[in-house]
């Protein structure tokens, strides 16, 4: 866990520069007038209670001979200082996984990651239980941390723990560009891995339906999405449309740019209409 402190030209030298020595200082350069500035503040101010570096503030317009010094010409504009040479960092605002990245490439490490390394080395282990556990002490621990809740979700997907999964994934607005995504992707998971457990009937089409399913579980997606094409061209009906949810389900599991997505949309479309 690192620190936050509020700073001027009087005590920049030892809040910044002297304690750069110790660990990675980002001096946060805002203004309050600033809507970009308070965007990023409380993502900063999140991430400093993960990750062991201190955030110096500086508001500008009380420290303009800072902000003159450090030639800082628009805001928000983040510096890291580190064994007291100052260097940029970036201008604007970042996505909450763009800045863990940038953290990253300082070489810092979270609390949240190290206590889920552990978790996964326990689950590796077969100790499921006790990685389960663990898990659910840091969800409340961090709760609402939207980077938890996917990796959480992916826990309960992987021990076949679907409602528990969608719950946390519900809980991921649409509007969250950075992490929505992510959550539709296992959303599409978590379908595709109950098409594929569904009891054997002996129909022909049920039995295409899970062949489908696992082959895009195994990653050989264009077989997968050739049979569900093939479902949809002989009964649109079948399952409530479910051949052809399932095509958008695989969709949102290899995104919109991917060559398959594009390809298979096409087919799609020709096929319905």
């Amino acid at each position: 866990m690192g620190s936050s402190v509020s700073v001027n030209h009087a005590n920049f030298a030892t809040e910044v520069i002297q304690k750069s020595y110790e660990k990675p200082v980002l001096v946060d350069f805002f203004a309050t007038w600033c809507g970009p500035c308070q965007m990023l503040k409380p993502m900063l101010e999140k991430l400093v209670q993960e990750y062991d570096f201190v955030l110096a503030k500086v508001d500008i317009d009380q420290n303009p001979e800072l902000a003159n010094n450090y030639r800082v010409e628009g805001v928000p504009d983040v510096r890291v200082v580190v064994d007291g040479q100052v260097s940029e960092g970036f201008v604007g605002v970042l996505s909450e996984p763009q800045l863990r990245q940038f953290l990253a490439q300082l070489n810092l490490k979270s609390t949240l990651d190290d206590a889920l390394e552990t978790i996964y080395t326990e689950a590796s282990r077969g100790h499921v239980e006790t990685a389960q556990a663990k898990l659910e002490e840091l969800l409340q621990q961090y709760p609402g941390d939207r980077k938890l809740l996917l990796e959480a979700a992916n826990f309960y997907i992987e021990t076949d723990q679907f409602e528990m999964a969608e719950k946390l994934l519900s809980s991921i607005p649409e509007h969250d560009k950075a992490y929505f995504p992510h959550a539709k992707s296992l959303k599409a998971l978590i379908l595709l891995k109950q098409i594929a457990s569904q009891p054997e009937t002996g129909n022909e089409l049920d039995q295409q339906f899970q062949q489908a399913a696992r082959f895009v579980l195994e990653e050989n997606y264009e077989a997968g999405l050739n049979e569900l094409l093939t479902i949809v061209s002989r009964d649109r009906h079948y399952k409530n449309d479910g051949a052809r949810k399932a095509m958008l389900a695989v969709f949102d599991l290899l995104g919109d740019d991917h060559p398959l997505t594009r390809d298979y949309r096409k087919r799609l479309t020709m096929t319905l209409y």
